[in-house]
């Protein structure tokens, strides 16, 4: 079967790089892993990156828990649901602080340097805490699986956050905290004497630092010092590491898959940011809207009475009241579903025609195994 341009099916088959991007709790993990059976399904070798995925998801793929191992997913427990996978699939936990620790040896000048910033208890910190050092290192951990020929697609799913323009904004958000002239003020005062020299800073400034190495502990400042030095030793300019890794996102080769659930406010935060993505000129692909209510089968002119009489019918045990709950239920249903498809009425309208609008019905359950995942996948390449 050929796939229509712009459909997920062609953006699979086509893209070297899908990116699940959406705010929290709108399915972006679980789309993301579908996609990438989709993908394998279809022949690809596929790596899912995915960030931190609930334990029910890694069961769907017969894994005890995801690691920061790659790991193969054996293609038996596809075929055995009647989905079998054509091609590999890989899936693998991006790990923060292993993955700065990767990027700090392969780019220091020398291992003793190296090493210097590895033990700094600084750098432990901006590692693992500082704010946006996740949705930076997932890129760039997609750059480094990027240029490995073991692999025809990567999928990846990006942070939690509950912004999901953090995920656009965390290069520029490292460089201000790690590349600002006020670090770069600390590593000039370190570099001349190898030690944090307060006479070389301005008289005020050194007081106030002073009295901040009383109140943090002698050692802080040298350690600080120490670490923002290393640091430029290491990438030779953070802005210019940052701006290599923005612009591998705007490669002809990369999608963005824009998830979110029918929600007026996840919707406006999805039209925003794919605003954002025009605006950076990065590659939008494909808007995914997953638990939309499906309008049940019309009841229109029923009664109580002849709800009462099908639920006999059916030999169910159930109290007086519940067919009139039962039909007030159906009405609810009716009207929930009207206002998911009002929503996206909205979306379709402001996205533009040139963007393909997948809608998943809400499913029964969450996708905790193969069959559901493989029934998802299919559910997003059909269109």
């Amino acid at each position: 079967m050929s796939a229509a341009p712009g459909s997920l099916r062609h953006l699979i088959a086509t893209k070297r790089v899908l990116i699940a991007v959406g705010a929290g709790g709108v399915g972006k993990t679980t789309t993301a892993a579908a996609l990438a059976v989709a993908a394998a399904q279809s022949g690809r070798r596929v790596l899912c990156l995915t960030i931190d995925p609930a334990n029910r998801l890694a069961q769907s793929l017969g894994l005890e828990e995801m690691t920061s191992e790659a790991v193969v997913v054996d293609p038996a427990r596809f075929a055995a649901v009647g989905a079998p996978l054509t091609a590999s699939l890989t899936v693998m936990m991006l790990d923060t602080k292993r993955t700065f620790d990767e990027l700090v040896v392969k780019h220091s000048s020398s291992p003793e340097n190296a090493d210097k910033l590895l033990n700094n208890r600084l750098y432990r910190y901006v590692s693992t805490s500082l704010a946006g050092t996740q949705e930076y290192m997932a890129m760039e951990k997609l750059v480094d699986v990027k240029a490995d020929p073991a692999y025809d697609l990567i999928v990846l799913d990006t942070p939690p956050t509950a912004n999901a323009l953090d995920f656009l904004d965390a290069p520029e958000r490292m460089v201000q905290a790690l590349d600002s002239p006020a670090l770069r003020w600390f590593a000039e005062a370190f570099e001349k004497t190898g030690k944090l020299s307060l006479n070389l800073l301005a008289r005020s400034a050194a007081v106030v630092l002073r009295g901040l190495g009383k109140i943090t502990g002698g050692g802080f400042l040298e350690a600080m010092a120490e670490f923002i030095a290393a640091l430029n030793d290491l990438f030779g300019g953070f802005r210019t590491r940052a701006t290599m890794v923005e612009a591998a996102l705007r490669s002809t080769e990369v999608a963005f898959v824009l998830v979110t659930s029918p929600a007026p406010m996840s919707i406006q935060e999805v039209l925003y940011f794919s605003d954002r993505l025009v605006a950076s000129e990065m590659p939008r692909g494909a808007f995914v809207v997953n638990r939309v209510r499906q309008p049940p089968a019309s009841l229109e002119g029923a009664t109580v009475a002849d709800v009462a009489k099908a639920v006999g019918a059916r030999h169910l045990v159930l109290d007086d009241e519940a067919p009139g709950r039962l039909l007030e239920a159906h009405a609810d249903a009716l009207k929930l579903a009207a206002l998911d498809a009002e929503h996206l009425a909205e979306l379709s309208d402001r996205a533009g025609g040139d963007m393909p609008i997948i809608r998943v019905p809400e499913l029964p359950s969450d996708v905790y195994d193969a069959r559901l995942l493989a029934t998802l996948a299919s559910m997003l390449v059909a269109g």
